[in-house]
């Protein structure tokens, strides 16, 4: 049972891959449905992989390595209308940034929402099964480890609020930003590897021999990374051209959908934690 859910979300990646390598193409509504799948599954395979990581590095780096391969969806299909904008500003800048205000707001609006959700229900259900009926302890402590974590973001949180004010962007805020993330990185390295209460696919993985589960890990993160890079610009372009054959706004779609295969990485890898 533990592999049967890997089994199928490598299916779902299996109709985006052949559609690219074999350069079919089958109908615009088609392609957004086989990419956007792709997408999916490769999120399931990024966080059981990701979970098996934690036996060998640090449990903050392999969080750190699973969100940079989370947002690839969201960057990717961004970077794709940025690109096509150099060409055709009027219709792809637009595009670029109705995906990334709607992924925000589908993060914001849904996704820490469900994180709480999915949290108070899962609590609940343990409780009730295991007989208990007194007041439910929910508070979130976190550990001396997680000041790491929490200084860097505040530190690139606060940096964010100047943004609006500056009239355009310079290579000078990506230096600044990319090199906070590789010092977080860097020094979230250095705490030692903790050992990770692995269940489901995850489990499964932790319990192979050491050589095989690592080559297994490298396999499932690199091949995810893989399909979701050769399926965001095809999702992107399938999405548009769908709209523009329905008579739908493109911007709204865009805005709309996109975002739920783009950021189904983040939110399932969130929710299944």
């Amino acid at each position: 049972r533990q592999l049967i859910p890997i089994l199928g979300a490598s299916a779902l990646t299996m109709p985006a891959i052949l559609t690219r390598l074999s350069g079919a193409a089958p109908p615009e509504w088609v392609a957004a449905v086989v990419f956007g799948l792709g997408v999916v599954g490769a999120a399931f395979l990024l966080a059981w992989g990701a979970e098996a990581l934690q036996l060998d590095i640090s449990q903050g780096l392999a969080l750190a390595l699973l969100a940079l391969i989370a947002v690839l969806p969201e960057y990717a299909v961004d970077f794709t209308f940025a690109l096509k904008a150099g060409e055709d500003p009027d219709k792809y800048a637009p595009l670029a940034l109705a995906n990334m205000t709607g992924g925000n707001r589908l993060l914001i609006g849904v996704g820490w929402s469900l994180v709480v959700l999915l949290a108070a229900w899962r609590i609940t259900r343990v409780a009730r099964r295991q007989g208990y009926e007194g007041p439910l302890d929910t508070d979130v402590t976190l550990d001396r480890p997680h000041a790491i974590e929490i200084a860097f973001l505040a530190v690139a949180s606060v940096y964010s609020l100047t943004l609006p004010l500056k009239s355009t962007l310079s290579p000078v805020d990506s230096v600044l930003l990319v090199g906070l993330f590789v010092w977080y990185a860097v020094r979230i390295s250095r705490a030692p590897a903790e050992e990770p209460h692995l269940v489901g696919p995850a489990e499964l993985i932790g319990r192979l021999p050491t050589a095989t589960r690592r080559a297994v890990v490298v396999l499932m993160l690199v091949g995810s990374a893989a399909v979701i890079l050769i399926s965001a610009e095809p999702f992107a372009d399938s999405l548009v051209q769908t709209g523009e054959q329905f008579g739908i706004d493109t911007f709204l779609l865009v805005q709309w959908v996109a975002p739920l295969a783009s950021e189904a990485p983040e939110l399932l890898v969130a929710g299944l934690f």
